[in-house]
This record gives structure tokens, C-alpha cells and sequence, in this order.
């Protein structure tokens, strides 16, 4: 009977996020980013060097935080279980392919998400203390004028879901108590509890509470603490996942070929055609379509509405240059870091030998990982498992961020609402832990789609507002 609850609990999900990521909502992704692609002359090919040297450039003008802190405080948010646990479970349930359709989205994104971006530093709103609030709500009400007004106040009510039951909470703090337990109990012989017939054990439980607790104390610190945190952590532990990741490839060089040979031939079907099964090909493209799209924006929130909120409170008076700088976020999190998990685990696939069927999430990175690299895994374990930490750790706190300023807006700046808030969030956390993997993601997934679909139909209204400022800013600094 438990098992039918959780059962039905999932089909329900299932069935929803189908709906919310039906072909209607992958098309106005991709069309967004195709749109402003066209728009903006391609500029995530034409002007990423230049984006890349205005990371470190110190501004000028109204705001919070520096440019570089804007893009760790996104990156923050971005690098969590996403780029480990989120691409295993893609891959796991829409086959190699899912990692082609993770690169088309992220191409295409990144003109999204400098446009998002670029939109919300100039529709924000400086306070008289000083206080900066933007982002997509913003951007619809003021860029599409009062009568837009309804689609703002939905994307910011998505915005405060998706934080406190998506993608900011539960699936974070999820994936790095699954990661503490199997270093410390894989074969959960130390269990405190059975729930729904599943046991949790006592790593589970303390590593849930000791990530809850550090949560809160900096949660209570505002956005200045979290930016401070993000700002070391999020290169560190960027830095160590990506040598990690990097020697396995380099040690399975030879095999890289026949990973994308098999990444090309999953999203395309083509095995399926050999056999004649025309039907089945149909389905696995378009299975491979929605986990990579709907993945590839929960690892690098192109088209989400999320960055845009992190980069509205930067000091600057150029919102093109800003935004330059935080569409590299989509270039680090998904081309190059979603990447390396991606090909590593599609490798360690190609080794009839390794055993997958019944591993997910961060287990099957773990998993592959120790296998491309060889060795009893213990290792490879235990630095995933702080890799994870940090990276899930930096995302609860940067979805605290961006779901309190869809609050913020929602509430006519009411703290004591937001305060409120804060205690919900840190007690949804808390229960993460004891949710299956499949259900939380899930339901970060449909959150997402909810909140991409108004921030998306935004973006190509505004698209022109888009091209005339990018166009202004590039003849007034034609060079560095």
C-alpha cells in the first residue's frame, strides 16, 4: 500500500511535468533562443572573449555587488546536483542523447540568458536606501507595460515555487545526503528510520540536519553573506570537480570518439532505424528532447528568469556589459561542466561490463567515474561527495535569493512576510532528504517549465529593446 502511495505520488508528477514540458514549451524555448541569436548577431560566438575578459573588470555606477560577485552569486545557484546528479538522471531516462539536446539548449541560451539579463539592470528598481530589486517581474511589468502586469506576479509566484519546492531545496540538499551516505554507508547497514518501506540511515539524517543548520545561519545573513560565500566556494569546488572529471577523460581519451558516436546516434534515433522500429524513434527523440532541454535548464537556468535576479543588483551603468559577463555562467555550467559528467558517464556506458541498470543519480556518476579512472572508487567517492556539498550548498543559497525577490516583488517589499518565508524554507530543506530522487526532480523540472514559459514570452516581445541596446552599447565601445 506504501509503495502504490508513492507510486501514484510520482505517476501524478510524471503525467504534469509532461504537460508543463509538452512540445509547445520546448519549441518556445528553443525559439526564444533562436530569436534573440538572430537578434543580437549571434553574439555568444562573436563577443565570448570579451565576455569572458570582462569578468574580473571592476564598475562603476548604482547597485550591491561587483560584477564578479553577480556571476558567483548565479553560478552559485547554477553548479549544484545539476551538473552531477541532474545529467545522470537525464541520461538515465532519455538515453546518451539527452546530453546533444543539453548542448543545443545551452547554445542557444546564452543569447538567452544575456538578453534576460540585460533586461532586468535596465528595468530595475534602485531604492531610496540604496536597495536594488530587478529581475523578469520587473522587466514584463515596466518593458511590456501595467497591462502585462498578471504574467509578472505568475512568473514571480513560480519563482517563489520553484525555490522552496524545486530545484532550490530538495533536490539540492537530496543529492548531497545521497552523496554523504555513500561514502559513509553504501550498504546502509546503520539505518535511524523506515519510511514508505524505504530505510534512511543515520548518514543520511545527520548530514540533512548539519546542511540544514549551516543553511539557516547564512540565509539569515542576506545576500551579501551569500555572495561572499559563493565567491569562494563556487571556483574552488568548480576547479576540483573539473580535474576530476578532466583526468577521467583524459585517461579514456581513445573512447571519446565512440561516447559521442553514441551521444549522436541516442538523440537522433538512428539505432532505432537500423531496426526498422520507426514508431520507437519517434518516442526516444522526443524523450531525449525533454530531459536534455528541461535538464539543461536546471543546470544552467538559460530562459529560466533566475540569473537575471542575481544580476540586476550589480554596480553598473552599462546593463550590455553586465550581461556579457553573466552569459558566461551558461558557457562554465552546461558546456563545459555538464560536459565532462556527461561524456564520463556515456564512456563508462560503452563498457558492456558496467553495470548501470539500477543506479541513478549521483550513484551513476560516482559510478562511472570510479570506473573510467579505475581503483577501488572510495576516493573518486569521497571527493564527489564534497564537490556535491559545495555545490548543492551554494545553490540552497542562492534560490533563497532569487525566491525571496519574486516575494519581495509579490508582497510590496513586506520583510516580515519575507521573514516568514525564510523559516519555511529552511524547514523544506530540512525534509529533502526523504523524498525519492525521481519525485524531487521532477518536480523541479515542472517548476522550471512554470517559470521559463512567462520570463520566455517576455524575452522575444522585448527582443527588439534587446537588439537596439546591444547594438547601441557595441558602435559606443566598438573594441575593449
Amino acid at each position: 500500500m506504501k509503495d502504490n502511495v508513492m507510486e501514484v505520488i510520482e505517476n501524478v508528477l510524471n503525467k504534469v511535468n509532461g504537460v508543463v514540458w509538452g512540445i509547445p514549451t520546448i519549441v518556445l524555448i528553443l525559439a526564444t533562443g533562436l530569436i534573440l541569436t538572430i537578434r543580437c548577431r549571434g553574439l555568444q560566438f562573436t563577443k565570448l572573449g570579451r565576455a569572458f575578459k570582462h569578468i574580473f573588470k571592476e564598475n562603476g555606477g548604482e547597485g550591491e555587488l561587483s560584477g564578479f560577485s553577480a556571476l558567483c552569486t548565479a553560478l552559485s545557484a547554477t553548479i549544484g546536483t545539476g551538473n552531477i546528479v541532474g545529467v545522470a538522471t537525464a541520461i538515465a531516462a532519455g538515453g546518451p542523447g539527452t546530453l546533444f539536446w543539453m548542448w543545443v539548449a545551452a547554445i542557444l541560451g546564452t543569447a538567452t540568458k544575456f538578453s534576460e539579463c540585460m533586461l532586468a539592470i535596465k528595468y530595475r528598481e534602485v531604492k531610496p536606501d540604496g536597495h536594488v530589486l530587478g529581475g523578469p517581474f520587473y522587466t514584463i511589468e515596466k518593458g511590456m507595460g501595467p497591462k502585462w502586469k498578471w504574467l509578472a506576479v505568475l512568473f514571480a509566484i513560480f519563482g517563489v515555487l520553484a525555490g522552496l519546492l524545486g530545484i532550490g531545496t530538495m533536490t539540492q540538499i537530496n543529492g548531497i545526503t545521497s552523496a554523504v551516505n555513500m561514502a559513509f554507508d553504501p550498504e546502509s547497514h546503520h539505518v535511524a528510520f523506515t519510511l514508505f518501506d524505504k530505510d534512511y540511515t543515520w548518514a543520511t539524517v545527520i548530514g540533512g540536519i548539519i546542511v540544514t543548520a549551516c543553511a539557516a545561519l547564512v540565509i539569515v545573513g542576506g545576500l551579501q553573506r551569500i555572495s561572499k560565500v559563493a565567491a569562494k566556494v563556487v571556483p574552488t569546488m568548480a576547479v576540483v570537480y573539473a580535474f576530476l572529471a578532466l583526468s577521467a577523460l583524459i585517461m579514456n581519451a581513445t573512447k571519446i570518439p565512440m561516447a559521442f558516436a553514441m551521444i549522436f546516434k541516442s538523440a537522433f534515433g538512428w539505432q532505432a532505424v537500423a531496426g526498422g522500429a520507426l514508431g520507437w524513434t519517434v518516442k526516444q527523440i522526443t524523450e531525449s528532447m525533454q530531459k536534455g532541454i528541461a535538464r539543461g535548464i536546471f543546470s544552467n537556468e538559460a530562459g529560466l528568469g533566475s540569473a537575471p535576479i542575481a544580476a540586476a543588483p550589480v554596480q553598473t551603468d552599462e546593463p550590455v556589459e553586465q550581461a556579457l559577463v553573466n552569459m558566461t555562467g551558461t558557457v562554465i555550467d552546461t558546456l563545459i561542466i555538464c560536459t565532462m559528467t556527461g561524456l564520463s558517464i556515456t564512456i563508462a556506458l560503452c563498457d558492456p561490463a558496467f553495470e548501470s541498470a539500477s543506479r541513478q543519480g549521483v550513484e551513476l556518476t560516482s559510478a562511472a567515474l570510479s570506473h573510467d579512472l579505475g581503483g577501488d572508487g572510495i576516493s573518486v567517492q569521497f571527493l564527489l561527495m564534497l564537490c556535491l556539498a559545495f555545490f548543492a550548498f551554494t545553490t540552497i543559497l542562492g534560490w533563497n535569493y532569487y525566491s525571496e525577490k519574486c516575494l519581495e516583488y509579490l508582497t510590496n517589499g513586506n520583510m516580515k512576510i519575507v521573514k516568514v518565508f525564510r523559516i519555511l524554507y529552511i524547514l523544506t530543506i530540512a525534509i529533502g532528504p526523504y523524498f525519492t530522487v525521481n519525485a524531487v526532480f521532477t518536480i523541479a523540472d515542472i517548476t522550471n517549465g512554470l517559470m521559463a514559459i512567462p520570463n520566455c514570452i517576455s524575452l522575444i516581445v522585448l527582443s527588439g529593446v534587446v537588439a537596439k541596446e546591444t547594438k547601441a552599447y557595441f558602435e559606443k565601445y566598438p573594441k575593449l
